[in-house]
């Protein structure tokens, strides 16, 4: 499968139409971003690590039950996936405090929440990525009441299955990022990534960090904590 134009290019990923409408390449980028874009700067490996970490959870939650977008792993940092038209809202679930969610309601960081929180983001850089709710959604025309009700159902059974999961290896997932979108044909798949551009993973015993708050933070070792998630979700650790 070859990359025909590109689509599109993020912060963290290029995307490209193939030889077949109902199929693109995702090519990860080794560039890393913090506070929409206004830090920058680059982490040596991290394209690699991201698109095997994120095809590992794609497979995982398929083998769950959830409906993603992935079809196949072409290289080191390209992805086969499935053509979606991406809802415009980014969705978070919040398991301990930690990030604007600390800053915002006043907890300290690392206090866990009494039952995991959902929270929708409208999908505008130039906006921030504001905070909206289900009359924002609506008003907006951001995405019907089946589908909002489908991504929540399907982002708490992700939080679940990758709590569960992920405990087994040692990491706490504190909270992470989902997006979704839709096919030609009408179904709600998950897409984008799972990676740790995406979700805060916390070291159960030490909460030593390993994603990208260490760039965001400065905390150092970077690409050490990148590759020691990836060895852990690949059982190299």
């Amino acid at each position: 499968m070859q990359k025909r134009t590109m689509l599109y290019e993020g912060k963290a990923k290029r995307l490209y139409e193939t030889d077949d409408k109902d199929l693109y390449i995702v090519s990860y980028k080794d560039d890393a971003t913090a506070f929409n874009g206004k830090k920058r700067g680059s982490i040596l490996g991290k394209g690699a690590i991201n698109n095997k970490v994120t095809n590992h959870m794609m497979q995982l939650l398929e083998g769950e039950g959830i409906p993603t977008h992935f079809v196949t792993q072409l290289s080191e940092t390209d992805t086969l996936v499935k053509a979606v038209t991406i809802i415009p809202l980014e969705v978070i679930v919040r398991n301990i405090a930690a990030g604007s969610l600390s800053s915002r309601l006043g907890l300290e960081e690392g206090v866990h929440l009494a039952t995991p929180v959902l929270e929708f983001c409208y999908k505008r850089d130039d906006l921030d990525d504001p905070m909206v709710n289900m009359y924002h959604i609506k008003a907006l025309s951001l995405a019907t009441d089946e589908q909002v009700q489908q991504i929540t159902s399907y982002a708490l059974r992700i939080n679940e299955v990758l709590c569960s999961y992920l405990r087994d290896l040692g990491i706490t997932l504190v909270d992470f990022k989902l997006e979704f979108g839709m096919t030609s044909s009408g179904q709600l798949l998950l897409s984008d990534e799972i990676s740790p551009d995406t979700c805060r993973f916390w070291d159960t015993k030490t909460n030593k960090k390993l994603d990208k708050d260490r760039f965001r933070r400065d905390l150092g070792d970077v690409e050490a904590a990148y590759q020691e998630l990836l060895s852990r979700l690949m059982g190299d650790a």
